[in-house]
């Protein structure tokens, strides 16, 4: 069953189209890895099926439901993580994902049980008490990632979620991945880590210059080749 559907995107910024008829579908159970050069229109697709920038044609299903006409309902279902994180550093982290439970209306025993679980993976139970304001990049990036788990969300969609994270968060971030995906869930995400998409990902979207270039499963889009080898061939041929 399809999670997230991509239909005819486009985005433009002016004059320059950013995402340009890009179609894609991820479904229940995969993990697809969003591959692309700076300025490729990663970061613009992605946020536009989160509902924070609109487009210009095409639609986007989050679980059945239009990110046009029905955003809170394709908020609901997804998790966002971007890859700087701008979270409100008047709070202490313990604060923040209580604030963001109480916005997805999570229960309290839930919540506890999650933010407990999830912080102690990441190694962050000690420094919940503190402020953001102190926290690192990586504090931060965990901190994200811990909140947009905590309602239960069907889709990942992240942005580089790897950057700032040091070698055990990294490892954490992956088994979770994997794990959702085991239960039914969804991740798109996007990386310049060509190593870890093709060990962790069922699926590959390459885009350059705002089109899609290929997209399919990783065993059949690496064929006997890596990852790195197919993305930089197809970099110089188009």
């Amino acid at each position: 069953m399809s999670v997230l559907r991509i239909e005819g995107l486009t985005k433009k910024y002016g004059d320059k189209v950013a995402v340009d008829n890009l179609s894609l579908e991820i479904n229940e159970g995969e993990i697809c890895a969003f591959i692309g050069h700076n300025g490729a229109g990663k970061t613009t697709a992605i946020k536009a099926c989160c509902g924070i920038l609109p487009f210009e044609a095409g639609e986007i299903l989050v679980n059945g439901h239009s990110v046009k006409t029905d955003p809170l309902a394709c908020k609901r279902d997804l998790a966002y993580i971007p890859d700087n994180p701008d979270l409100y550093d008047f709070m202490t982290g313990i604060a923040y994902l209580h604030f963001i439970a109480d916005i997805f209306g999570v229960a309290a025993k839930e919540r506890e049980e999650k933010i407990r679980s999830l912080s102690a993976a990441f190694s962050l139970t000690e420094d919940l008490a503190q402020p953001i304001s102190a926290y690192s990049h990586g504090m931060k990036q965990k901190l994200a990632v811990i909140a947009a788990l905590l309602h239960s969300p069907r889709l990942w969609i992240m942005d580089e979620p790897f950057v700032g994270l040091d070698p055990k968060a990294a490892h954490t971030l992956k088994e979770e991945m994997r794990a959702f995906t085991e239960k039914g869930g969804a991740i798109f995400f996007s990386t310049h880590v060509l190593e870890v998409a093709e060990k962790l990902c069922d699926r590959v979207a390459i885009i350059k210059n705002g089109r899609l270039v290929v997209a399919g499963e990783m065993e059949q889009v690496r064929g006997d080749a890596s990852l790195e080898s197919v993305f930089l061939e197809l970099a110089e041929n188009e």
